[in-house]
């Protein structure tokens, strides 16, 4: 068995980023950059008005009450085509160019109107409400980094400077084959001696959600030629994920059926609970990632195996599964030679922080529990006893979803 670090390392490892795709804005949330997003334009082009009122010469209206003539107006998305002079103004709106002359915008609630004249209520200060040319950004400034994950606020800078389309990572494509006489797919006819598997489903949902494209090769009976045959489905994909299989009972057929068609075995067998029998190889340019057939064991290894690799191809800097500190709420026995990953809850703590509550039982096979988790303990090997209110490692699963 190989520590989980190493795991993480060598199927990290593996993979490289992929290449860049142009895509519409429209179609861009939750993809990643794979180049720089540079400003085309100045924003604002020119100075504007931040408020509805009148452009004016700061220095006309220092003393109040000041009468000004007023020798036009200038809707947004029009331009004064005159200069204004000593004692003038401009009505002028949210927007709108200021025009030549001014230097200044006196809100309307502070003037008064009789037709031409304008009278100025109270003095405003030299620049007031107006927005300089640039005040955003400016043309040739580098507005958002490769290897970004795109949010709407991005997407609504990139629109701003003037990118109608974007150049981001291709998705990587994940095949995902379970395997197994004993499952059947949601919505089937269950025989006698068979269960619903959630497996597909779930793995689909956690690489869509890690950025990838899932597509499934549907459910491999427990026959040689046909876990071959389906399997060759995978060709293309960027990773063939298996679910079922992987130990080395005379039905787990994955290692030795697959070797038939390439299987090049980097390892299999972690020191980890749940999750210890994952394979990790390649069958030509596809990497083949096998999970175990349990639900919650699958769903584990998804998050701390799949998802850095999942990142690596899309160029995003994060690869870990983020830790973070919480004391727990109650005892735990000393751990074994295996990295252990508890499904627990999470509330504040008395005096702040987090506090975490594992469940009594770690069964692998409970998904129930996993769907009411809010986090994972992470216990390394050989970790002394703990004590009520001492300080843990947890994997909170919120991290798990992007922000979009």
């Amino acid at each position: 068995m190989i520590p989980v670090a190493e795991a993480i390392a060598r199927i990290s490892g593996a993979f490289e980023p992929l290449a860049a795709e142009s895509v519409w804005l429209g179609e861009a949330v939750g993809r990643v950059l794979a180049e720089d997003v540079v400003a085309r334009t100045t924003q604002p082009p020119f100075d504007v008005s931040a408020m509805d009122g009148y452009a004016v010469r700061a220095e006309d209206a220092g003393a109040v009450p000041t009468l000004l003539k007023q020798i036009g107006e200038v809707p947004a998305g029009h331009h004064f085509e005159g200069t204004v002079g000593p004692g003038e103004t401009v009505r002028i709106y949210t927007g709108s160019r200021v025009p030549n002359g001014a230097d200044t915008i006196v809100i309307q609630e502070n003037t008064d109107s009789d037709g031409q004249d304008i009278t100025i209520l109270k003095a405003p200060n030299k620049g007031q409400f107006i927005r300089p040319a640039g005040l955003d950004f400016s043309e040739g400034d580098i507005g958002l980094k490769a290897g970004q994950r795109l949010t709407p606020r991005a997407i609504g800078y990139a629109a701003s400077m003037n990118h109608p389309s974007l150049a981001v990572r291709r998705k990587p494509r994940v095949a995902i084959l379970a395997t197994g006489d004993e499952i059947v797919m949601p919505g089937e006819p269950i025989g006698p001696n068979q269960i619903v598997s959630s497996n597909s489903h779930a793995l689909a949902a956690a690489v869509q959600n890690y950025g990838g494209e899932p597509f499934s090769l549907g459910i491999a009976p427990d026959d040689r030629q046909a876990l071959k045959a389906m399997a060759e489905g995978a060709r293309g994909a960027d990773i063939l994920l298996t679910t079922g299989g992987a130990s080395v009972g005379d039905h787990d057929l994955v290692q030795s059926v697959l070797g038939e068609i390439g299987l090049e075995l980097d390892f299999w067998k972690i020191a980890m609970r749940p999750g210890k029998p994952l394979i990790f190889g390649s069958i030509g340019d596809t990497r083949l990632l096998g999970l175990p057939g349990n639900p919650v064991s699958a769903l584990v290894c998804a998050l701390i195996f799949l998802r850095p690799a999942i990142y690596r191809m899309l160029g995003l800097a994060e690869e870990g599964a983020a830790e973070l500190p919480a004391k727990i709420d109650g005892a735990l026995a000393a751990n074994d030679e295996r990295q252990d990953y508890l499904r627990a809850t999470l509330r504040t703590a008395e005096g702040g922080g987090l506090l975490a509550s594992p469940f009594e039982r770690q069964d692998s096979s409970m998904i129930s529990l996993l769907a009411q988790s809010e986090a994972l303990i992470v216990r390394p090997p050989f970790d002394p006893p703990v004590a009520a209110g001492d300080m843990v490692r947890v994997i909170p699963f919120s991290s798990d979803i992007h922000q979009i």
